[in-house]
């Protein structure tokens, strides 16, 4: 069982940054896939951002590539996502998740259906 905490978030203007962190109480190191998602309101949810902490490799969104960072550090079993230049669009709800075995990603973006263990969420809003 992995628990995800996540934190970090907030209401921010639009340009302004905000990092997000998620704690989590197993070895992310140890998983297939860190991920972010985010949900609006009456949305769908989107995969944001992904990483496979064995490799490092990184996966985003079209819609935040160049803009959002996602990262990890395995010492403090800690993912997180550097969002700048924010705009009202990624205002929603950001979990953090965790994909035991299989591929995070559909197309070479992150998939937001395929994980194990999800965060209880952190609010984003920008205005």
């Amino acid at each position: 069982q992995v628990q995800l905490v996540e934190s970090g978030g907030g209401s921010v203007q639009p340009g302004g940054s905000l990092r997000l962190s998620c704690a989590s109480s197993g070895s992310i190191y140890d998983t297939m896939c860190m991920g972010w998602v985010r949900q609006a309101p009456g949305k769908e949810r989107e995969g944001v951002a992904a990483i496979s902490p064995g490799s490092g490799r990184r996966y985003y969104a079209d819609s935040v590539r160049g803009r959002f960072t996602i990262s990890q550090d395995n010492s403090k079993n800690t993912l997180y996502l550097q969002m700048n230049s924010l705009k009202p669009e990624d205002t929603a709800m950001y979990y953090c998740a965790a994909l035991l075995i299989g591929v995070c990603t559909r197309r070479n973006v992150p998939d937001p259906r395929v994980y194990n263990y999800w965060g209880q969420g952190t609010q984003v809003t920008v205005s």
